[in-house]
Parts: structure tokens; sequence; C-alpha cells
């Protein structure tokens, strides 16, 4: 994802559980933030830039689990400040409308 495609996509904060299985195992992180095109994990060890995983969470107020592909674009490895970005890949038109509606009914542009 490009620096222009990160300003143009609105993000909203949101604190949810999301599982995470990749090549190094499973995880469960905290978001920080989601966006029509991707999500921030905040406050974990970030794998290596260019790393896919899948992720598993359900939004708030929302009782079906979404399960999507994301790769890790931007990694935040410093003390003050760990957690990755991931943009979603292969996101289905059902699961971005889902996303997309969730982020609208916050009062996102």
């Amino acid at each position: 994802m490009s620096d222009k495609d990160r300003r143009t996509q609105h993000r909203i904060p949101v604190k949810m559980w999301v599982e995470e299985s990749g090549p190094e195992g499973l995880y469960f992180q905290r978001s920080a933030n989601l966006s029509e095109g991707g999500i921030f994990l905040e406050k974990t060890i970030p794998h290596p830039v260019g790393t896919v995983v899948n992720l598993q969470f359900t939004l708030p107020e929302d009782s079906q689990p979404m399960k999507v592909r994301a790769e890790i674009v931007n990694a935040a490895a410093d003390e003050a400040e760990l957690g990755m970005g991931l943009k979603f890949v292969g996101l289905t038109d059902e699961l971005a409308a889902r996303i997309r509606a969730f982020i609208l009914a916050r009062g996102a542009r």
C-alpha cells in the first residue's frame, strides 16, 4: 500500500481481539484502528514486512466472524511503539461491504 493509499482511506479507532495465524504460529493481537483496506495491530512484535497471514476477527456489535488474508506493510519495532500495519489481500465483496458499513456507521467520511 502506498503512502497515498494510506492517506485516502479513513481509519477509525477499533479495539478488538484479532486471531492471527501464519508461518510463525497462532497469536491473539489487539487492533488499534481499521480502514477499508487494512488494520493496525498494536503492542505486538511485528513480523517482517511482506509476510502474509490469516486473520479472524469479529467487528464490535457484529456476530459473524470475518476471515481475511493480510500482508504486513509496515512495522514499528522500537520500544515506544510496537505494532504492525496490515493490508487486506483478496478481500471478498461481502467482507469489504461489511467493513465499509461498520466504518460509515461510526461517522467516517
